[in-house]
Formats: structure tokens, sequence, C-alpha cells
């Protein structure tokens, strides 16, 4: 090595390091996560540019088109892709980093199957990369409507799960113990088969708590491929790769903990609770969906004093957002005031309908969590509920009810409600809606995109 090129090399990946989390710390909120990206993204660029410097680094030119090949696929699919299939794409994109963790995994045990501590940590790289990309796959199809969103569920299904993971280890064991590269094969095909059927139950109400799991265990992965990486001639890539894994994996792991508690469930039922499967059944709720018509919600909603909005999935779905803003500007021009109700689970993904909103022009100064937007509802003259289900059902304080114990958004505790839904489907979780049969509680059937449409243009003969 040249004098002067491990100095470099350790100061660029430090300075890559710090910028990349300050580009996590930016993005922990809405008003910053923009400029938290592109830092991340910056941290990204100079930590691949110096392993160029490594000493020992070969296949240049194999190397750099595999970054353009990367980087113009990334490039197109974000320039392509509408805001709501978001999370069709991250899942793509964090199966991808599963699936790269698990290859370097393949090489080092390949390349050390010998050296029991190096090899020790690849086989567990190899485990999380593999699950990671296979589970991450079911998540993309299941977002995208190809796979069924509810769960996928058969008889023994846990024990044949355990099973598979349990000879898929020992194959893994056994390559170590016998210094015989065969045996990896079917230990990969295995743990591939594990994502699958680990992915396999989990429905669509919890996706976003699936994300950010898969999201966790890809970095994970790539730290484990790094401590691996770090006895060998690259170990200061090694090293970038323990730290940014460790921050990827902690991250993830926070916001999956943090996702479940937001529907008050725990990691374990989640992965194996199969959560959606079977709807609610027996439950006799009092009263009867009443309707409205579009002239007099929009009545409602003009002489109201304060409007909360609570979006759901459902607006995402129709791409209502920029007819929400034509809407909300409508309403604050004739003086009355409108907020945004957020459930953190309301979209697909963490966040998703901060930055639908954000992406129509809302202000995020409108936004408001449900903690934060709770205690208001008793005082708001209309909540308009837009494609939002389960995270609005009052069925969550009903004993016995799958949802109980669930932390929603309080909007039956309004003077009105009104609720913007294509039928009278129940939601992601199979539940009967309460808030639907409350007597303050109005329905408006349809499209949400059109329905708003008709809400604004309604208001505006109302000028």
């Amino acid at each position: 090595m040249i004098a002067w090129q491990e100095p470099l090399v350790d100061g660029v990946y430090v300075l890559a390091i710090l910028v990349f989390i300050l580009g996590l710390r930016a993005m922990s909120s809405p008003a910053t996560a923009r400029r938290g990206i592109l830092q991340a993204g910056v941290a990204m660029l100079i930590a691949i540019l110096v392993t160029f410097v490594e000493p020992g680094l070969s296949n240049f030119a194999l190397i750099a088109l595999g970054i353009g090949i990367g980087g113009l696929a990334g490039w197109y699919w974000a320039r392509v892709v509408q805001m709501t299939a978001m999370p069709q794409m991250v899942a793509v994109f964090n199966g991808m980093g599963g699936g790269a963790a698990g290859a370097i995994a393949a090489v080092e045990l390949l390349g050390n199957l010998g050296d029991r501590s190096i090899s020790g940590l690849a086989l567990a790289g190899g485990v999380i990369g593999a699950v990671s990309i296979a589970g991450s796959v079911i998540a993309f199809l299941k977002l995208q409507g190809w796979l069924r969103s509810k769960p996928i569920v058969f008889p023994g299904q846990q024990p044949v799960n355990m099973a598979v993971l349990a000879i898929g280890l020992g194959f893994g064991v056994y390559a170590l113990a016998s210094l015989e590269a065969l045996w990896l094969l079917p230990f990969f095909v295995l743990m591939l088969l594990f994502g699958l059927l680990l992915a396999l139950p989990i429905g669509g109400a919890d996706m976003p708590v699936i994300i950010s799991l898969f999201n966790a265990l890809t970095g994970i992965a790539v730290a484990l491929d790094g401590f691996a990486l770090v006895s060998g001639p690259l170990g200061d890539a090694g090293y970038a790769m323990v730290i940014a894994g460790t921050l990827v994996g902690a991250a993830g792991s926070l916001l999956t903990l943090l996702m479940a508690r937001a529907m008050n469930r725990s990691i374990g039922s989640v992965l194996f609770g199969a959560f959606g499967a079977t709807e609610e059944s027996g439950v006799a709720i009092q009263g009867a969906m009443k309707p409205i018509d579009v002239d007099d919600a929009a009545s409602l909603l003009a002489y109201a004093g304060t409007v909360v909005i609570a979006p759901g999935y459902g607006m995402a779905v129709a791409q209502a957002q920029q007819k929400v803003k034509e809407l909300t500007d409508l309403l604050e021009a004739k003086g009355v005031s409108v907020k945004f109700a957020i459930h953190p689970v309301a979209g697909r993904m963490p966040g998703h309908m901060n930055v639908l909103l954000a992406e129509a022009g809302i202000s995020y100064d409108k936004l408001f969590d449900r903690d934060e937007i709770n205690p208001e509802f008793p005082a708001t003259d209309v909540v308009l509920v837009i494609g939002a289900n389960d995270v609005v059902n009052p069925a969550a304080r009903r004993a016995g009810s799958p949802l109980q114990g669930m932390p929603i958004l309080d909007v039956d505790g309004a003077h009105q409600v009104i609720v913007i839904k294509r039928g009278q489907g129940k939601g992601f979780a199979g539940v009967e809606n309460d808030l639907f049969y409350k007597e303050n509680t109005r329905m408006l059937y349809g499209d949400a995109q059109q329905v708003v449409g008709k809400l604004v243009q309604s208001l505006k003969k109302l000028e």
C-alpha cells in the first residue's frame, strides 16, 4: 500500500459515515427528509468511489459496469414510479440490498470456508440476506396486487417453517464443519424458501411493519458481511459496511418496534399471527350505514368552523391527493380551519401519507400525528375520512375484537363524520367498522378522487 492511501481511505470513510448519520437524522422530520435522503446518497457515493483506491482491488471495468447499470436502473425507476407505488419500490430495492448481502456472504464462504471466524459471520449474513430478499419479493407481490394481500396460510405452517429453517441451518453448519462447499447450495436454497414461507402469512395490514423489519434485516446482514471482510484485503471497506449496516439495522429495528407499537401488536404476532386471515363474525353492531349526497356533504364542510381530514391508503390508491389539496384551499378560503390527522400506519409504509400530501403541496404544519390530533376531535365540527378503515375503527375499544387495544384516530368523537369509501367492505383486518354505523357518521360512496372532485365543484357553487 502506498503510504498516503491508508490514511486517505480511512479519513474518507469516516467522512462518509458522518454524512450518512446526518442524513439519517434529517430523515426524522418530513420537513428535512428530502435533504436527508440527498445527504445519505452523497455518503454512499463517497464510500463507493473511495473503494476504488483500496489496495488489492481488481476488475475495475466489471465493477464500473455494475455501478453504471445499477445507477441507471435506480435513477430510471425513481423517476417513473408513482408515489402510490413507492412501497413496492422500497420492497424491491430493500430486497436487492438483502440479495447483495447474501451474495457477498456466499463469496466470503467460498473463499474462507476453512476460517471458522470469518465463515461463521458470513453464514449468519447469508441467512439474514437470503431471508430478506425472499421476504421482500413476497412483500412486493402483495403490495403490487399480484398476490392476494390477505395472509396465505396452510395447516401446520409454523412447524413446516421451523423445519425448513432448522434443516437449512443444519446444511450450513455441516458445510463449515466438513469444509465442503457443496452443502452451501441447499443451505441457501432453504434459507430463500424460509424467507418466502415467513412472509406468506403476513397480511396487508402488517405490511408497514414488515417493510421496516426486512430493511432492518438487510442492514444487519450487511454489518455481518462487513465483519467478515475486515480480516480480508478490503478491511477498510469492511469497517464501512459494519458501521453503515449497523446504522440501517438499528434504525430499521427501532422503526419496526414503533410501527408494531402503533398497532398495539408484538413482532411475534405480526410474523406468526396471520393477522387478517379470518374475518370477524358473530358481532351485531347497532344502527345502520347512512348515506349522504355530495351537495349535502359540501354544505356541512363549507359551514363548519373546523374540519379534520383523515386520509388512508384508499386515498393513495385513488391518487386523490391533488383534489384533496384543492378541497383544502377552497375550505380555507371560506374561513374553515383545516387539519390532517395522520395515523402511523395509514399507508403501506411509514411516512407514506406525509409524502403523498406534501407532494400535493399541503404544508407540513397542517399534518398532525395521532397523539397530537386526538384531543381535538371533540371540538371538531366535521371529520372527513378518505379511504381509511382500520385506523379509525372504534372496534379497537371493544373487548374481544381482533383490533382490541390498537391505538386509533378517535374521529367518532367529532360532531359530524363523513366517510368517503368505495363500498361497504371491511378493512385489511377483516373487522367490521363500528364508525360507519354511528349516529354522527354519513357515508359518501365512490372513488376518492372522483368524490373529492365532486365536492370541490359543489363547494364552488356555494361561493
